[in-house]
């Protein structure tokens, strides 16, 4: 197709929903654009205009927007990428489509995983750019989802970073406008280059069975169809589809499930046209089959906050295979598929404004965002844009929607942070429970409070779900409690400083203190430590703001200790004969002999090791630290057999070792030490998770690093997921 077919397209696209659009503005954009990006390539060798020209189809086409939002399409990379400024689209075309490019333009730029500091300096200037007109966001969903779509022009490492990106931000912010289409489209693109074996396998699973699923998912449509005529009920459509790939995948590892123990592929859609009907069919369908029990929702009567409305059940079949079934009118169905856009569709009228009561997730996280730091915004971010919810009552009926696995802390700070601080205990359902007790669908809540209560915990911090609860409650730790949270905080620092063996004192005073205070948003160390104290930074976060220096210091004494041992025996310190390296290992006396590195314990660049002379085998290479190697295990008649060996100049690229990791078994958990690993550009050689009855994982990595360094890195990057316990270098 040409740059015009494409075009001729995209102007009949709209004309066919929106006969009244403004085309000679539509037309004058083209033509800026198609002369602005000139002779710009894209990866894979097309005009660079043919991509502006497809995010304005995906607007037009999918999201049926206005004649604005297309022409803001059109002209999305202007300012980017030509000589375009914000000044000559105001003049040309008008203010609100400059601030519409400009808009877009900026999130262009940035790269999100590259620090975290960065990502969510982006993210707030995403969301404040939603507050101002929502068509930003929009606009950018849409560039996005044609990048995602033609991905497999750009390098391995792009295609990582970029799905990472999309999976973390683009499909959350989907999801909380109520896009599920697109959310759903940017989460499988995103999957097939996060984890490429797992995608393949889902599909190629589902292409194998693909007839069989196709004639069931018919049976069970002409079943309802005929019973709906039968009582004649008017109905628009019903249809059935499959699960799509990249929810089939949580399922399979939150449940560590097989992809034929995956049950519920199958959702079937009933559209109507009342809400009276929903309600009819519903218990249309529980005649038909056989209904599970608390596998229904009513979002009719409870809508989500995405305006997401329609009834869910899941019911078992005549062929003992359970499904899902949704019912919702038209308007709810359009409003489901499209979510905001669809919207404006309903109420007659689209405007870029946004409405202050239906953002008001936009407005929480901003402020929430004011009081911690980066890693934790983007936690929180992912968790109140993209976790299951719960619905609960208050005793006099109000509805509040709160994150899954909230607990009545959640609910009191929700309702105001002075009910969160005077909290003294909590009701359900009448009943006394304990504070850390999970919310469930339904459950009236109570909240006992008390005007001589101490405030809130600092075990709170760890119970609460939301970043509303949480972000309360540091409030009220920085606010009434800044001399504890000093020295608590402090207290942090040193244990954090004595577990890398460093003296505090070698830290405070000193150029360290200077070049931390460099790299934190702190002005003092005071200010430092009051923050880690109350919550709103960790030790272990401000310790690695100043690793390097951390490690030059570490090598340092190493050598001092070195010095003052080869004075007390002196043969300790006698370096090898240097010769020839193998694989980047030195071995005293010896040269061109086989090496290879134990299995047990994985050494890597930088790890004190030793060697052990094998039968026909060659050197076997272990790491000091190694059980195996401990001079307790080592027999007298193999005392000759070990032998002195050290790390050469000429190390490779690159060392295979292994990592194992215990944490609390959670949906995402594998993809959170995905995208981990993928930020610290370690290569994955081998992954196996497992769960165990009492709600833990084990994961055990099989990876590829440069040196000890680059390990200790990523122990950290992997340390720092929610809910892992320990990160372990299995030896021995």
């Amino acid at each position: 197709m040409t740059v015009q077919e494409q075009y001729d397209h995209l102007v009949q696209t709209i004309r066919n929903y929106n006969p009244g659009a403004d085309f000679a503005l539509i037309d004058k954009a083209f033509l800026y654009a198609r002369d602005h990006h000139g002779d710009q390539k894209r990866k894979d060798g097309s005009p660079f205009v043919t991509h502006p020209l497809s995010v304005a189809q995906i607007v037009a086409d999918e999201l049926h927007l206005d004649s604005e939002s297309i022409v803001g399409a059109l002209l999305h990379d202007c300012i980017e990428d030509t000589e375009a400024t914000y000044a000559d689209i105001a003049r040309e075309f008008s203010p609100t489509i400059a601030d519409l490019v400009e808009g877009v333009s900026k999130l262009t730029r940035v790269h999100y995983t590259s620090k975290e500091e960065e990502q969510m300096e982006n993210l707030r200037k995403m969301l404040m750019a939603m507050t101002k007109d929502i068509r930003v966001i929009l606009i950018k969903i849409a560039d996005r989802t044609h990048n995602m779509r033609t991905m497999e022009y750009q390098s391995e490492e792009k295609q990582k970073q970029k799905s990472l990106e999309t999976m973390e931000i683009y499909a959350p912010i989907a999801h909380r406008l109520g896009m599920q289409r697109m959310k759903w489209e940017l989460e499988d693109l995103s999957l097939k280059y996060l984890d490429p074996i797992g995608y393949n396998e889902i599909v190629s699973s589902l292409d194998s069975k693909r007839a069989e699923y196709e004639a069931f998912m018919e049976r069970v449509q002409g079943q309802i169809e005929s019973r709906l005529i039968e009582l004649n009920i008017p109905f628009n459509k019903v249809y059935g589809r499959m699960k799509h790939p990249y929810s089939i995948y949580r399922k399979m590892y939150a449940q560590s499930k097989t992809m034929n123990e995956v049950l519920d592929l199958f959702a079937f859609r009933v559209i109507v046209n009342t809400v009276a009907d929903c309600y009819n069919v519903l218990g249309i369908i529980h005649d038909l089959y056989r209904p599970i029990l608390g596998r229904f929702k009513d979002y009719i009567g409870t809508p989500k906050p995405n305006m997401y409305q329609s009834l869910h059940t899941t019911v078992i079949g005549q062929d003992g295979i359970p499904f899902e079934v949704q019912i919702r009118t038209q308007e709810m169905h359009d409003i489901a598929e499209y979510g905001v856009a669809a919207h404006w569709k309903y109420k007659q009228g689209i405007s870029g404004k946004s409405n202050e009561a239906s953002y008001e997730w936009v407005r929480r996280l901003l402020e929430n965002q004011e009081n911690t730091d980066a890693e934790e915004f983007i936690h929180t971010l992912k968790v109140d844009m993209f976790a299951d919810e719960v619905f609960v009552f208050s005793p006099k009926g109000d509805v509040t929607n709160l994150p899954a696995g909230a607990t009545p802390i959640d609910f009191a700070y929700s309702v105001h942070s002075a009910v969160g601080n005077s909290m003294t205990g909590a009701k359900v359902n009448s009943r006394i429970v304990p504070l850390d007790y999970k919310l469930q669908n339904g459950d009236i809540v109570e909240i006992l409070t008390a005007k001589n209560a101490h405030g809130p915990s600092r075990d709170w911090l760890k119970i609460a779900q939301s970043s509303e609860a949480r972000g309360k409650i540091r409030q009220w730790f920085k606010r009434e409690k800044r001399e504890e949270n000093i020295v608590n905080g402090r207290l942090s620092f040193e244990a954090e400083l004595k577990h890398l063996g460093i003296p505090f004192s070698e830290v405070v005073g000193t150029e360290l203190q200077t070049t931390l205070l460099k790299k934190t948003p702190y002005g003092t160390m005071d200010d430092m430590y009051a923050a880690i104290g109350y919550g709103g930074f960790s030790a272990q976060k401000a310790v690695n703001r100043i690793h390097e220096e951390i490690s030059r210091l570490s090598k340092q004494h190493q050598a001092e200790r070195a010095a003052a041992s080869s004075e007390k025996d002196p043969a300790k310190t006698i370096p090898p004969r240097r010769t020839k390296s193998e694989q980047g290992i030195v071995v005293e006396g010896l040269s061109n002999c086989l090496v290879k590195f134990s299995k047990c314990c994985t050494p890597v660049p930088g790890d004190e090791i030793i060697g052990f002379i094998t039968r026909g085998y060659g050197v076997s290479v272990h790491r000091c630290d190694c059980p195996n190697a401990a001079p307790s295990r080592r027999k007298p008649e193999e005392y000759g057999r070990w032998i002195r060996v050290t790390w050469g100049e000429d190390v490779k690229e690159s060392y295979a070792t292994s990592l194992d990791i215990y944490a609390k078994d959670r949906i995402n958990l594998v993809l959170d030490v995905s995208a981990a690993l993928s930020t610290t550009q370690t290569r994955v050689n081998a992954i196996n998770a497992s769960t165990t009855p009492d709600g833990f994982a084990l994961i055990h990595l099989n990876i590829s690093v440069s040196d000890s360094q680059h390990l200790s890195s990523v122990m950290r990057k992997l340390h720092q997921i929610s809910g892992v316990m320990k990160v372990d270098r299995p030896a021995g």
